[in-house]
């Protein structure tokens, strides 16, 4: 996408699991893109390494660790974001943990709790602070929720996930709702088979492959990479993007096609 369009300078951004995979392509794109970026991770380590690799490139960056399903650790997020850099003007909550792995009768009620928790209540901490802090503001604003394909088609075995990204997207319209009238834009971002430690865990804990398991999930036959669901929240987080609110906009290689 030509950089010139989706110009982020004088922006302030909050991406949440930005230690590795989307999180950490899409903090490392904002910051390119001209934003001052707040990089937040559970692991404070891998936060420290994408603030390191965007100061290398050039850019600004500053590392919180955030548990999102923490309400006070969240509020401490933004509060620290405004402390550091002034604003804030846009948001990626991406921070999600690993799918649960059994059929509902068999479920693990803690697993199914955790899941909940940090994929679904931690989208909707992120926002009812990020929304706060924009609304304080007085200014324009873009939150962008990464949900997923299994916010619209279902898993086998991924009940507790599947019930999360699907409340993303009733979390994401209904933000919209509220909130466009105050020039706040809220939308989701669904990623399908991306190339990330947590799908290449996936693939070992299930013995395949991606050239076995890549033709079913995208019509390119290939796995996403990082950059590529990147490209789509920083349009969104952009003034490109400023008629857009209340949109999930797939990023599956076709998947949802089928």
């Amino acid at each position: 996408m030509n950089a010139d369009l989706v110009n982020l300078t004088g922006k302030v951004a909050i991406v949440t699991g930005a230690g590795v995979g989307m999180g950490a392509a899409t903090a490392r794109l904002l910051a390119a893109r001209g934003a001052k970026v707040v990089v937040s991770d559970i692991n404070p380590d891998t936060a420290a390494a994408t603030v390191a690799a965007i100061v290398a490139d050039g850019g600004t960056a500053y590392a919180v660790r955030t548990d999102v399903a923490d309400e006070a650790a969240v509020a401490a997020l933004v509060a620290e974001t405004v402390a550091v850099f002034g604003q804030l003007d846009c948001a990626v909550n991406n921070a999600a943990i690993t799918p649960d792995n059994l059929p509902i009768h068999e479920a693990d009620m803690a697993v199914f709790d955790k899941v909940l928790n940090v994929d679904l209540r931690g989208v909707m901490l992120c926002m009812k602070y990020e929304i706060a802090q924009i609304l304080k503001q007085g200014t324009k604003g873009s939150i962008v929720n990464i949900g997923s394909v299994s916010s619209v088609r279902p898993q086998p075995h991924n009940a507790a996930y599947v019930a999360a990204k699907h409340g993303v997207i009733g979390l994401t319209k209904v933000g919209s709702l509220e909130y466009a009238g105050k020039g706040i834009r809220v939308n989701a971002v669904l990623p399908g088979a991306i190339d990330t430690p947590m799908l290449r865990g996936a693939l070992e804990t299930t013995g395949n492959t991606e050239a076995d398991f890549a033709p079913a999930l995208s019509l390119f036959g290939r796995f996403g990479k990082p950059e590529e669901v990147a490209e789509a929240s920083a349009w969104l987080c952009s003034d490109a993007a400023s008629y857009v609110t209340g949109h999930s906009l797939a990023v599956e290689g076709g998947y949802l096609t089928r």
